[in-house]
């Protein structure tokens, strides 16, 4: 662009308006955005579970729904001849004009992206017009509020429990501690030993972040001591205990159990952020292998997180050669998928049609994963990354793979030149399907590893269970295995809320006729469930079948399934920890735990720990 054409360009009046618009619908997004966090620390201090879960899942939505007023406003104020080529890359200069200064100038452009491509047609996705790389530096932005990001502590001049006690006064929840000094104890003896501060050096800190995490029915205070040249993560959970006062009830100091608490398998946290670029990066220090994207994702900024993950994704494409190629596994009868073996994620597309016995549409299928993103996936579901008319290189497409789409989705598939597009996918974390995790685990002689695949499995399910899920194909395969060894369900198709099932025992045969008839003479409604039925399929490897009722016997009984059913309708809210309970103090007061989370199970270390950003 030369210096004459600038000055002219920039005089549409009508670009103004457009970048103005935009910003404006982006500014009421993330205001909204903000007050649901502040109203969830109200729901935390208040208990009130219910409310706080249904505020959690409507903030979801609170993104597409002003990407589509802003839309409408743009559609109905403007003509498409008004909002042609020259005027709509002013409005992207314009709309760089008004970000200096901005707090979430990151956030707001992945904001104009999104309603670009609600108007422009795909071939207009390039850096001329929408943002295909960050023009905005996130280095540095100050807040502008009396409340720092992130404020600092020196226990030298007082004492390292002094030091905690004014950490967690500071957040000045509206509720009292049960025992604040018996809690602060033991959070500093651990801290002390973990952290080397038997011998403090010169300006040891503690810099904390000024908002709490706040997720399911604890707040989480996160933050960071510094001790001479070495940094040491830690994250301190405070719940209520059973008479309603504060707690406490660990302090999280290990990466692997902090990783954990972020993970890609849980619902999103709520934090109220003036500039969320400064809570990624403090955040980044404490997991530094975990992705920006991720972290984005797991804020709640789910849309920044998907924006990062592709430009990731695009520059893993540049410097990679391999081809993409159908998944390992048995090939499901929904979902055809597909992976690049030098990038650890999958990619799903449904199929145009399925055999017997499966009866859904794609409308379905979408409607069970959306259940899903709303959903407190416990630790046990997997997040996905949901994208429209994604592009590919045709040539790093295995024939093969190819053939399989053409056939099973030729209604996704679109090839432009050199370019094959598929209208309609989701992305997900690659793991190990359980059923070959087993599978190799027997072949080797191992079982160790096949006790713990097995009593994982089991987990996955009573987690599920205590969220209101029930996974409908509890098949190995639709589980797979993480990095960390954990087993996490991924096939959602059928998916159904535990409350809208029908436990039931089979019915007494009432002549042989009944006993040996091939079909079930007894009448089976569309919900109804028969647990005991579970280990016909599950359990016909004797091995297997060892290990499972040894430690998970109760999930072939109805009694166990329709009481967990019963305690969700009286409206009890099960805990659901994101920890090990072996690392939680033994405070007497402690909520009683109908359930707890089942990180390590059996006791020894999982199988797998590399790559602590997996989880």
């Amino acid at each position: 662009m030369t210096q004459q054409a600038f000055p002219k360009l920039l005089s549409s009046r009508i670009a103004f308006d457009v970048a103005r618009t935009i910003l404006d619908g982006f500014d009421k997004h993330y205001r909204l955005f903000r007050q649901a966090s502040q109203e969830a620390r109200r729901h935390f201090e208040a208990a009130d579970w219910s409310t706080a879960q249904a505020a959690a899942r409507a903030r979801i939505d609170f993104y597409d729904r002003r990407v589509q007023e802003c839309v409408q406003v743009l559609q109905d104020g403007y003509t498409t001849e008004e909002l042609g080529d020259p005027v709509w890359r002013e409005i992207k200069l314009h709309y760089i004009g008004q970000l200096a200064g901005h707090k979430q100038p990151e956030l707001a452009e992945t904001f104009f992206n999104s309603v670009s491509c609600h108007i422009l047609h795909r071939s207009y996705y390039h850096n001329d017009y929408i943002f295909v790389r960050p023009v905005i530096s996130t280095e540095y932005i100050e807040t502008e509020e009396p409340q720092p990001t992130y404020r600092v502590y020196y226990p030298a001049a007082d004492g390292l429990r002094t030091a905690l006690r004014r950490v967690l006064t500071n957040f000045q929840f509206a509720v009292p501690f049960a025992d604040l000094e018996r809690d602060l104890a033991l959070v500093e003896a651990r801290m002390v030993q973990a952290c080397g501060l038997e011998r403090a050096e010169p300006n040891l800190q503690l810099q904390v972040l000024s908002s709490p995490f706040l997720r399911n029915k604890g707040a989480y205070v996160v933050g960071r001591v510094i001790n001479g040249p070495r940094d040491y993560p830690f994250v301190i959970p405070v719940l209520h205990d059973a008479g309603g006062q504060l707690v406490l009830d660990t302090v999280l100091l290990e990466v692997y159990h902090i990783t954990l608490l972020f993970s890609f398998t849980r619902a999103y946290f709520l934090v109220d952020m003036e500039v969320p670029s400064a809570y990624v990066a403090f955040l980044r220090s404490l997991m530094p292998r975990k992705p920006r994207s991720e972290i984005y994702t797991v804020l709640g900024l789910q849309k920044q997180g998907k924006t990062l993950f592709y430009r990731d994704f695009l520059q893993h494409l540049k410097h990679s050669s391999d081809l993409f190629r159908i998944a390992p596994g048995i090939r499901g009868l929904v979902m055809l998928v597909f992976e690049l073996p030098s990038f650890p994620y999958v990619f799903k597309v449904i199929k145009d049609w399925y055999p017997p016995p499966k009866e859904t549409t794609r409308a379905q299928v979408k409607e069970k994963y959306l259940l899903v993103k709303h959903h407190d996936r416990v630790g046990r579901m997997a997040d996905t990354l949901e994208y429209s008319d994604v592009a590919f290189p045709l040539a790093r497409f295995s024939e093969e793979l190819l053939a399989e789409l053409r056939q099973h989705a030729p209604s996704l598939v679109e090839i432009e030149g050199e370019r094959i597009v598929l209208r309609h996918l989701y992305i997900e974390r690659r793991m190990v399907p359980l059923n070959l995790y087993l599978a190799e685990a027997q072949a080797a002689g191992d079982e160790g590893r096949v006790e713990h695949g097995i009593v994982e499995y089991g987990n996955a399910i009573k987690d599920l269970v205590a969220a209101n899920i029930f996974p409908g194909d509890m098949l190995y395969k639709n589980f797979g295995v993480t990095r960390h060894g954990r087993v996490v369900f991924y096939d959602y198709d059928e998916i159904e809320y535990l409350t809208d099932c029908q436990f039931r025992d089979i019915p007494q045969a009432r002549n042989e006729e009944d006993e040996m008839a091939s079909e079930p003479w007894y009448p089976i409604g569309r919900h109804d469930v028969f647990p005991e039925q579970f280990g016909r399929f599950l359990l016909g490897n004797p091995g297997i079948r060892h290990h499972f009722m040894q430690h998970h016997a109760e999930l072939l009984t109805r009694a166990y399934w329709q009481s967990h059913k019963d305690r969700i309708l009286a409206g009890v809210v099960d805990d659901v920890f994101p920890y090990p309970q072996q690392i939680r103090f033994c405070h007497p007061a402690n909520p009683t735990t109908a359930h707890t989370m089942h990180a390590h199970s059996p006791a020894a270390a999982p199988p797998i720990l590399e790559n602590l950003n997996h989880e």
